[in-house]
């Protein structure tokens, strides 16, 4: 299609209320646009405005909040502003990594939706120069146990992403070493999709995005430009209604064999000095990616879009430059080595073509077979992008103090309960469909412990990462609830005796319109950030995803933490697994009648209420000292988490095929099912105890016995469990109902 006539020609007042609605334009955003060109723009000048300013890219009502997160340490390389952070993991290398959310993609089609959100977070890392080495991800769907259209629909997309995660990983070679899930009603008319990706680089080959260097040529690398994904930004950037199969155009369509060309044919690129910068095609395609490259820089650019490898025919300059078609690169390379950069992807078997060059400008002129299409100062659309005020409103919840359970079933019925749950029980069905020992370099992966590690075969240290938000815990409180998540999910990487470094997180949430959500998102801005500077886990990368509302209902406020760690020999992790018979068991912290939002809360009564627990950062920095120094004794080491502490002791003992004898002393049974922080079960070997007592009573913790391993059987106060029926209740329920 070489005549672009419509396109080019300047939008009529007669049509600019309807191309204002499909792009999701407000008339002071109009206003603003023609101010910035000094003209009236055409409809390829709108369309990349309307990408560049979508929430998904501006986060135009969020970014005033992220505001004064903490970003810098000893151990920080690069944070937050790249397409991934950066942390020193010593001996001259680096680990690489960032989360992000596929999430409406995901629930229009729930198997592209899933893959191609796995594949563009590992993009993000191998376009910075490293290697991907593991992946983990957060998901969270509806009600699967309905036994309704609900539940059907729901089992149906648990399936589809699922399959989504595992078929691309899989392909790429790179383990899915973790993840987690929940089931709430908030999540029925809109799933959340996480992922994360990690990968290693040596500290002084890290790549960044950048164009820079006039006469410098623009190259595209990778797959070629189809209408799959075409403006999946803005669509991200809206809410959903009951007509979410109309937007299925909209979600991108994976290929993990090209992608794994494209991974290999980077990393060989990368060996050699011929670009300046690299960037992903990610949301808004070759839009964002060539805007921000030229941004960082200060430079301008031109585009010659007919260049551009077409996989279909007609295509227009709207079309390429808003295209989210998967697997593809911008390259500022340096001039004099195009064929250079040329020879390597063509001997991967990839698409590569100069596109353009950089300039001294500082705008972007797109042109059409000669013809200039477009023309938009960079710095003024990307420096102008409107950041938003929303009106906010607290959020009113019941926040009486919870004493105790209100339930007519026994004790040892709720464990049972709690033990088989969807939330609980061991999700096998899910992780055996991830490759999660490719690579040979897993230690602790799916299913065996909390937090996952992987060992970095060039410098022997061992990296811990969990990923982990309370979401239930969030609905009733969300700044307590976001430090209850940064807590959480640095503790379960200090269980593995490995100290946590850093913090990525994904920001899901409902409508920035609804004025409660957005004092949500403020007030687990806040908790986030008090937790990580007590802590000292900065903040390094992440994602903020809202909209996530489907027919006026919002999702549960869903910050996604990943939490990763460094330890100087990835040999010296300890796991969740009891060893030896006969050892005693340690209960260090504090359990209280934290019951609020807790698991056993909302399955024996139906519903969550009331005042979650208050955390105590110090005394968790405390409890990580406890964990992470001196811990050769720790045999094993597991948090209280979902469930509590019964919950806690079995899935040890059956992860170390063992049983517990444990009398808790604390003196009712409903507090077993408690879900307090900072508090962790020890294995410990008895003529260590005394010694594990002592530097605990040194960081000011509380510490107790409470029990020994035994050979057989769970036995907690008055709950007894046969090992068989525990295996049964825990590794067979959870495929029971999908």
């Amino acid at each position: 299609m070489r005549d672009i006539t419509t396109l080019n020609a300047p939008i009529q007042e007669s049509d600019k209320e309807s191309i204002l609605d499909s792009h999701k334009l407000s008339h002071d955003d109009y206003r603003a646009i023609v101010e910035i060109l000094g003209r009236v723009p055409n409809l390829i000048e709108i369309g990349i405005f309307s990408a560049m300013w979508s929430e998904h890219c501006s986060y135009k009502s969020s970014k005033k909040y992220l505001r004064g997160f903490p970003t810098q340490a000893p151990w920080v390389i690069q944070g937050p502003g790249e397409n991934a952070g950066v942390i020193d993991i010593g001996g001259g290398y680096a680990a690489v990594f960032k989360l992000e959310s596929h999430n409406h993609p995901s629930f229009i089609e729930p198997y592209a939706g899933a893959a191609t959100g796995v594949g563009g977070i590992m993009r993000d890392i191998f376009t910075m120069g490293a290697r991907p080495v593991a992946s983990l991800n957060s998901i969270r769907f509806g009600d699967i146990t309905n036994q309704g259209e609900i539940g059907k629909k729901h089992r149906y997309l648990l399936r589809g992403v699922v399959e989504g995660i595992g078929g691309y990983g899989n392909c790429m070679g790179v383990p899915t070493i973790g993840g987690e899930m929940d089931f709430e009603s908030s999540y029925n008319g809109n799933i959340l999709v996480n992922a994360f990706c990690l990968g290693v680089a040596k500290k002084e080959e890290i790549f960044y995005a950048k164009a820079e260097g006039v006469g410098n040529p623009v190259m595209y690398v990778g797959s070629k430009t189809g209408r799959d994904g075409l403006g999946g930004a803005v669509m991200s950037s809206d809410s959903f209604t009951s007509d979410s199969k109309a937007l299925r155009p909209t979600v991108q369509v994976g290929d993990p064999f090209a992608e794994k060309l494209l991974l290999e044919a980077c990393l060989e690129l990368f060996q050699k000095d011929y670009i300046v910068g690299i960037q992903d095609m990610g949301a808004a395609g070759l839009t964002s990616s060539s805007f921000e490259m030229a941004a960082k820089s200060g430079s301008g650019m031109r585009l010659d879009l007919d260049k551009v490898p077409m996989r279909e025919s007609g295509m227009n300059p709207y079309e390429l430059m808003l295209s989210e078609s998967q697997e593809r690169m911008l390259i500022c390379a340096k001039k004099g080595y195009e064929q250079k950069v040329i020879e390597i992807f063509q001997k991967w078997e990839l698409d590569v073509a100069v596109i353009g060059e950089v300039t001294n400008s500082g705008v972007m002129e797109l042109y059409w077979y000669g013809e200039k299409c477009a023309q938009i100062p960079i710095d003024k659309l990307s420096d102008n992008a409107p950041i938003l005020s929303k009106e906010l409103k607290e959020s009113k919840r019941e926040t009486q103090k919870v004493q105790t359970l209100h339930t007519k079933l026994s004790a040892q019925e709720v464990f049972e309960k709690l033990l088989g749950s969807v939330e609980i029980s061991d999700k096998k069905w899910v992780y055996s469909q991830y490759d999660s020992s490719v690579q040979t370099n897993t230690i602790i992966g799916p299913g065996m412990c909390d937090g996952s590690v992987v060992r970095v075969k060039e410098n022997g240290v061992g990296l811990a990462m969990n990923v982990y938000c309370d979401v239930r815990a969030c609905y009733l409180n969300p700044k307590e609830g976001a430090k209850l998540s940064v807590a959480a999910a640095g503790r379960k990487c200090a269980t593995r005796g490995v100290r946590p470094k850093a913090i990525s997180d994904c920001l899901n949430f409902g409508s920035p319109n609804n004025p409660e959500v957005m004092w949500e998102f403020k007030e687990a801005c806040e908790g986030i950030k008090e937790a990580c500077e007590a802590l000292n886990t900065p903040v390094v990368s992440g994602n903020v995803s809202l909209h996530n509302q489907s027919d006026g209902v919002d999702i549960y406020p869903s910050p996604s933490i990943v939490s990763v760690g460094v330890v100087q020999d990835a040999q010296k992790t300890i796991t969740s697994a009891l060893k030896t018979q006969g050892n005693s068991l340690l209960l260090v912290g504090e359990i209280a009648a934290d019951f609020a939002g807790s698991i056993a809360q909302k399955l024996c009564e139906g519903k969550i209420y009331g005042e979650v627990a208050r955390i105590d950062l110090s005394r968790e920095a405390r409890l990580w000292d406890l964990l992470c120094e001196d811990n050769a004794a720790i045999v094993s080491a597991k948090d209280i988490g979902k469930g509590g502490l019964a919950i806690a002791l079995t899935k040890m003992a059956l992860l170390g095929d063992k049983g517990v004898r444990v009398q808790s002393g604390l003196g009712s049974w409903e507090l077993l099912f408690a879900q307090s922080p900072s508090c962790v079960v020890l294995e410990v070997a008895p003529q260590d105890r005394a010694f594990i007592e002592s530097r605990a009573n040194k960081l000011g913790l509380l510490v107790r016995e409470i029990g020994v391993v035994s050979d057989t059987d769970i036995c907690i106060d008055s709950l007894h469990l046969s090992s068989q029926k525990a295996r049964e209740l825990y590794f067979e329920s959870f495929a029971k109902n999908v």
